[in-house]
C-alpha cells in the first residue's frame, strides 16, 4: 500500500474545524482520512471547479484538489452555499500575510 498523501488545511479551514461541534470534527477527520489514503475518493467537480473534487461528509463537503503529490484542503462548508462560495473564493487575488 502506498504512503499516504499529505493533506495541506489552510489556517481558515482548521479554525472552522476546531469551532465544529466535537462529533463533526471527528466526522471531518475521519474523511480527512480517508481523503489522503485514496485522493481520488471524492466526486469530481465541474464547470469552474473541474479541477477540485468534492468529498461527502453528511450535510458537509470537503473541496479539495490533488497537487504535486499533496492535498490542498480549500474550503469545508455545507453543500447548499460550499460550491458557489468556493467559486467566489477562487476569484480572489491571493493575499500575503505578513505584508501591509
Amino acid at each position: 500500500m502506498p504512503p499516504p498523501t499529505r493533506i495541506k488545511l489552510p489556517a481558515e479551514v482548521a479554525a472552522l474545524i476546531r469551532n465544529l461541534h466535537p462529533q463533526i470534527q471527528r466526522k471531518i477527520r475521519s474523511a480527512l482520512e480517508a481523503i489522503q489514503m485514496d485522493p481520488g475518493s471524492g466526486k469530481q467537480l465541474r464547470g469552474e471547479l473541474a479541477s477540485y473534487r468534492s468529498f461527502r461528509v453528511g450535510k458537509i463537503r470537503i473541496i479539495y484538489q490533488e497537487k504535486d503529490g499533496m492535498i490542498a484542503v480549500v474550503a469545508i462548508g455545507p453543500r447548499e452555499v460550499i460550491y458557489f462560495e468556493t467559486t467566489l473564493l477562487l476569484k480572489q487575488p491571493p493575499h500575503d500575510v505578513g505584508s501591509k
